[in-house]
């Protein structure tokens, strides 16, 4: 094979891979979506529930000792799946990135095409001038799954709360025990982005 025919054999993958990672892109920005949808329905569906039996004393208790484990590890299952795909999403961007700085040292010439994916300050950079950030952690606080994180550790409060009620404390001993545990939860929960993000994409 000559030289120009492995340059047309090699930007015919390039092209072909950069569609699949565009597609793989588009497939876990959906599901993101999707799971973080589903879980928001089943805490709209129990609040709403809540309402219901909020007027009966016999009821709510068992109600809440139901409902708020369920939503807590359906939520940490939804967060774990969200950091994935936020990853996923991440590499796929950094791999896409790559292609297109081909693409602009190859064909671009003294035109601007493809400019950003050769910014200077190396690949990750170019990640985050794609999606218009600078790097810096506190971004992972604008995701769908530290969104989620957030409506854990406030679950994860609550839980703590009713379970200090229920030994007997009084509610300002419960709430200053659900706020101090829902802090410390989201920030474990943040802490688990960071080591999962930061680490695959240097």
């Amino acid at each position: 094979m000559d030289e120009q025919a492995r340059e047309q054999a090699l930007l015919t993958a390039l092209t072909t891979e950069h569609f699949v990672l565009q597609t793989s892109r588009g497939a876990t920005i959906a599901e993101s979506v999707g799971r973080a949808t589903v879980f928001l329905t089943m805490l709209s569906a129990a609040l709403i529930g809540l309402g219901f039996v909020s007027s009966s004393g016999q009821l709510l208790k068992p109600y809440l000792g139901a409902v708020v484990p369920t939503l807590v590890i359906t939520g940490l299952f939804t967060f774990g799946r969200l950091v994935q795909n936020m990853v996923e999403n991440s590499l796929d961007l950094r791999r896409i990135q790559r292609i297109r700085a081909y693409y602009h040292r190859q064909f671009a010439g003294e035109h601007e095409f493809f400019a950003d994916a050769v910014v200077g300050g190396g690949p990750q950079r170019a990640v985050w001038a794609a999606v218009g950030s600078r790097p810096g952690h506190w971004h992972l606080l604008l995701t769908t799954a530290a969104m989620v994180g957030a409506v854990n550790a406030l679950l994860v409060g609550l839980g703590a709360t009713l379970l200090t009620g229920l030994a007997g404390a009084t509610p300002t001993v419960g709430i200053a025990v659900g706020v101090a545990v829902a802090l410390v939860a989201f920030g474990a929960q943040v802490a688990y982005i960071q080591r999962a993000s930061i680490s695959p994409m240097r």
